[in-house]
């Protein structure tokens, strides 16, 4: 993990670089899953009528957390591509997540570690956040997602 010398605020390259090993560590936990069929619980929830939403749904919000931040940074349009549909998610993964991973470590590297925690924003579901308490809860999304696979693998 010696990548990524070149942040200014260290907390921020921390985070990437753990969010891309959770990220990889889901996909692989998500393919284990789908290999032995693995049925998810019965819910409304859209992210979680199948297997295929749910990894649509790891993939987008990791996409929409850091539009989010640079948003909110007024940072430039990073153009990382949408997750690809339900349909075609399985077949196409690898190749997004490399995207959406190398796209994850641009942004960032010359913000100013007191840009992190002062103002908190209102992210789409009504909370407010500083960008360090979004890259966190960034962070612990897919570490949830393949907590809760594993469960259901046992």
């Amino acid at each position: 993990m010696k990548e990524l010398t070149d942040f200014r605020y260290r907390g921020a390259r921390a985070v990437i670089l753990l969010h891309e090993k959770e990220l990889r560590q889901f996909v692989e936990t998500w393919k284990t899953a789908k290999a032995i069929a693995v049925a998810l619980p019965e819910t409304r929830d859209p992210n979680y009528v199948s297997l295929a939403a749910l990894l649509r749904h790891v993939m987008h919000s990791a996409r929409g957390y850091m539009v989010w931040i640079c948003e909110k940074l007024e940072l430039p349009d990073l153009q990382i591509r949408p997750a690809p549909d339900v349909e075609v998610i399985e077949a196409e993964v690898d190749d997004y997540l490399e995207h959406l991973l190398q796209q994850w470590r641009k942004p960032l590297v010359e913000v100013r570690g007191r840009r992190f925690y002062q103002p908190a924003y209102t992210a789409p579901w009504n909370v407010d956040y500083c960008i360090d308490a979004l890259l966190e809860h960034a962070l612990v999304h897919p570490m949830r997602h393949r907590f809760q696979l594993q469960e259901l693998m046992e």
